[in-house]
């Protein structure tokens, strides 16, 4: 039996990370991925047809991202028909999932060259609602944002298991180890500050890919601003608690 290949990373991108309902409102999941696998593979400049299979990650599959969004993305990013696409969804681990599972694939010899990542858009998520079970039914319907959260819950599942969102585990987490919330303010300054040096000096352009979003235009912020502010929200808050 011969050894497993070893894999390696020829490149890394991503397009920016926009908040909910901000300037990236407007640009579709698909086409978001699609940048992103045109310009990794531009990058580590290989050819398009030589990639044996695109592994994307994606939590929500509740609207234009659904229909397995890695293949749509590898026809959007003008790939070869011959290139395949596999959509993994594992929540909030879909993504790094995905980049296993790619990992996997080239371990087992399964093809030399693989595209692996993830796509969502929160604020595009759509409002959903379930068909009635008889026709001509009648009474109010049940509409579930998508957004976070459950949708189409199993009575079953519920009835064994809690089912709470991120936010709802988040919360049990802290109780559950004392985490404090001064701690989670110090640690939610720390970070940003980290990220806004790490902003200005530069270290992120490595890793971008332009995106061309079209819609309203947003004035931009200064970052030390916004970081200033967030330790001022956060100082109040404990000096109300303190009070």
């Amino acid at each position: 039996m011969s050894a497993p290949q070893t894999a390696v990373i020829l490149s890394a991108v991503r397009t920016p990370i926009g908040r909910y309902g901000g300037t990236l409102a407007g640009v579709r999941p698909d086409d978001l991925a699609a940048v992103a696998v045109r310009a990794a593979v531009d990058r580590a400049g290989v050819e398009a047809g030589d990639v044996e299979d695109v592994y994307l990650g994606c939590a929500n599959q509740a609207g234009e991202d659904n229909r397995d969004i890695a293949r749509m993305a590898v026809l959007l990013a003008g790939f070869p028909l011959s290139v395949a696409g596999v959509t993994v969804n594992r929540l909030c681990a879909s993504g790094l999932s995905a980049v296993v599972s790619a990992c996997h694939a080239v371990m087992a010899g399964d093809g030399d060259l693989f595209v692996a990542g993830g796509v969502e858009s929160m604020t595009r998520a759509p409002l959903s609602m379930p068909k009635p079970e008889h026709a001509w039914s009648r009474g109010h319907r049940t509409v579930y944002d998508t957004t976070l959260g459950w949708r189409y819950p199993n009575p079953r599942l519920e009835a064994l298991f809690p089912l709470e969102s991120m936010g709802e585990t988040g919360e049990n987490v802290a109780e559950r180890y004392g985490v404090s919330r001064e701690d989670q303010d110090a640690f939610a300054l720390r970070s940003q500050r980290a990220w806004a040096e790490a902003q200005e000096a530069g270290r992120f352009a490595d890793e971008l890919v332009v995106l061309v979003a079209r819609g309203r235009r947003r004035p931009r912020r200064s970052w030390r601003r916004s970081a200033r502010r967030s330790a001022r929200a956060a100082v109040s808050r404990r000096a109300t608690r303190a009070g």
